[in-house]
C-alpha cells in the first residue's frame, strides 16, 4: 500500500554534497515522523535524522549535526535529506523511514521503509 522510494545517492569525494529524497506513493496513515537511517558496512542500522512532518521539528544524529538537513515537501509527500561536507565515514546504504512514533527513535519505531540508496564518499 505504502510505499517509499529513495534516490539522489551516489559517488562524492570528501566535502561533497549529496540530496536524497524520498517519496511516498500514499498516506502513511500514521506516526508523525520521517526519517532517514543509515547502514555502513558490518554495522548495524543507526538514525541520521527525522523530522515531525507537522510541526517541522527536526532532529539529528551527533555526527551530521551541522553538515545534514532533513526537509520536506507537503505538496510531493516527499522527504529530503542534505548532506553537505560529507566524509568518509558518512558511506553507507541510506533508508527512508515513515510512521515513526517517536521524535528521534530507532529501528523499530518506524512502520515503513525504502529499498535504500548507496551513498559512497571516497577519500
Amino acid at each position: 500500500q505504502v510505499q517509499l522510494v529513495e534516490s539522489g545517492g551516489g559517488l562524492v569525494q570528501v566535502g561533497g554534497s549529496l540530496r536524497l529524497s524520498c517519496a511516498a506513493s500514499g498516506r502513511i496513515p500514521s506516526g508523525y515522523f520521517r526519517g532517514w537511517f543509515r547502514q555502513a558496512p558490518g554495522k548495524e542500522r543507526e538514525p541520521v535524522a527525522s523530522i515531525n512532518w507537522n510541526t517541522l521539528d527536526t532532529f539529528y544524529a551527533d555526527s551530521v549535526k551541522g553538515r545534514f538537513t532533513i526537509s520536506r515537501d507537503s505538496a510531493k509527500n516527499t522527504v529530503y535529506l542534505q548532506m553537505n561536507s560529507l566524509r568518509p565515514d558518512d558511506t553507507a546504504i541510506y533508508y527512508c523511514a515513515g510512521g515513526g512514533r517517536v521524535a528521534f527513535g530507532p529501528v523499530r519505531s518506524y512502520a515503513y521503509w525504502g529499498q535504500g540508496t548507496q551513498v559512497t564518499v571516497s577519500a
